[in-house]
This record gives structure tokens, sequence and C-alpha cells, in this order.
């Protein structure tokens, strides 16, 4: 064919299978959640039915199970968040003992692979006889989550200008204001993005969790229980349910982006 050039056809071919091979599981999740609901199993079609996303707590347990992932993910990415943020700042503005030995150790729940921690944190709920439960789990998620609010609000921390501060300082601004008002609105897009980072990790943790969580059930491991026979057309309800708030937040925030560059750029 004139024109056509293999060389420039191959990057968008490439993309194009690589994308639909990422958006098929997605897509199998949404299919099978109007799935026609016929005993326990929900691997084989039966048929269109809007039954399950007009009752999504149908499947036992499923809504608690979910209530517990959101509810783990908002607490752990509370503590984490605001426990990662003051380690950030101490990390980059401050000079104390130990400080790159800090920084180093700060990455090793991250370099650790999920088996080996969630064994090793289970076996120090065991020594110190705590029950495990929706607490330990709590525990457990908080503690990975801030190696991850470090690094993404660390960054922020070390692009900012002193020199901003330093004018706030300058007109009489206390250090309380001066934090307020200046710093932490300049760190606000790394804060909220590390955030929304350390939700989305806890949300979706399956190891750590089955290791540390007793009886307590989060949304991945009640899909891992009920995977055998078929994921409940339930749970890919909720699933999609969380999958299309993602992508409706991501639209909204990428549309106010690109407003204010428009804005600015008319400025």
């Amino acid at each position: 064919m004139k024109g056509f050039s293999l060389g420039k056809a191959f990057v968008p071919i490439v993309a194009t299978i690589t994308l639909i091979y990422l958006l098929l599981p997605i897509a199998h999740v949404i299919l099978f959640s109007f799935n026609e609901r016929r005993g326990r199993n929900n691997i084989m079609w039966n048929g269109f039915s809007l039954e399950n996303w007009m009752n999504p707590c149908g499947a036992p347990q499923v809504c608690q199970a979910f209530g517990n992932s959101i509810l783990v993910g908002v607490v752990a990415t509370v503590i984490a968040t605001t426990l990662g943020t003051m380690i950030a700042i101490a990390l980059v503005r401050y000079k104390f003992k130990g400080r790159s030995t800090v920084s180093l150790l700060l990455f090793t729940p991250m370099a650790t692979p999920e088996v080996v921690l969630g064994a090793g944190l289970a076996a120090q709920f065991l020594l110190a006889g705590v029950e495990k439960g929706i607490g330990t789990i709590f525990l457990a998620h908080t503690m990975f989550c801030i190696s991850y609010v470090v690094v993404a609000v660390k960054a922020r921390v070390a692009s900012l200008n002193p020199a901003i501060e330093e004018a706030g300082r300058d007109l009489y601004a206390s250090p309380a204001q001066v934090f307020w008002r200046i710093t932490l609105p300049m760190l606000a897009p790394g804060i909220v993005g590390a955030a929304l980072l350390s939700f989305a990790l806890s949300f979706d943790d399956f190891i750590i969790t089955n290791f540390n969580s007793g009886t307590a059930t989060t949304f991945p491991k009640f899909i891992y229980i009920s995977a055998m026979k078929g994921v409940p057309a339930q749970a890919n309800v909720l699933a999609s349910i969380v999958f299309v708030s993602a992508l409706v937040l991501v639209i909204v925030v990428q549309t106010l982006n690109i407003r204010k560059q428009k804005r600015l750029a008319k400025v």
C-alpha cells in the first residue's frame, strides 16, 4: 500500500494490543456484573440482568468486606499521610544523626517481598500476643504505606523554593503561619497524590492482609476466597463502581488542569 510504513505503524499497533490486553480483565468484570444469577456460580454467562446492580449487597458478606476495605484504606491513608509528610519534611529540611540511615530504611518495606513482610508482621503480632483482626490490618497497612508517602512527598519538598517561605518570614509571619499558608499549600499536590497512592495500595492489598487479618475479611480477601466458584456478580458490581468512580475522578482532574492551563496561557 502506497504511503504505508511498517516502522511508523509498529508502535501504534503494539500500543493498541497492549491496551486491549490490559482492559480485557476490566471488561470481563463489568460484563459479568450484569450476568443473570443462577446459584453461586458466576463463571459461565447465563444472560443479561440488572438484578445484581439493583441489589449489590445480595451476596453474603460482600458489602461487609467492601466496607472493611474502605475503612482500612481511609484510616491507613490518613495516618500514613500525616506521619509520612512529617518524616519527609524532616528528612529534607533538617539535619540530624542517622538521617541517611532513616532514608535507607524507609525503602525496606518497598523492596521487601510482600510474602516476607506479611509473614514477619504476623510473627511479631503472635509474639506480642496481639489478636489478629481489623486493628492489625490497620497497623500493617499503615506500616507499608508510610514508605510510599515519604518518597512521594519528599520529592515535592525538595522541589520547593525556600525563598518563598523566607519572604513570608520577612513579612513577619510566624512559623505556624508560614507552614499553613505557604508550605502546606505548595506541598498539597504531592500530599494528595501520595494519599491517593496510599489508599489504592491499601484497598488492593491481599498478601499482607491475608497474613494479618485473622477472621476479618477485606474485599480482596473475599474475592480470593470466592474465586474458586466464580466471583459473585455483586462483587463485580462493586468493583465496577470503584473503576468507574476512579475513571470519572481522573477525567475531572484532567479537565480542571486543562482549563487552568488555558486560563494561565491567556494571562
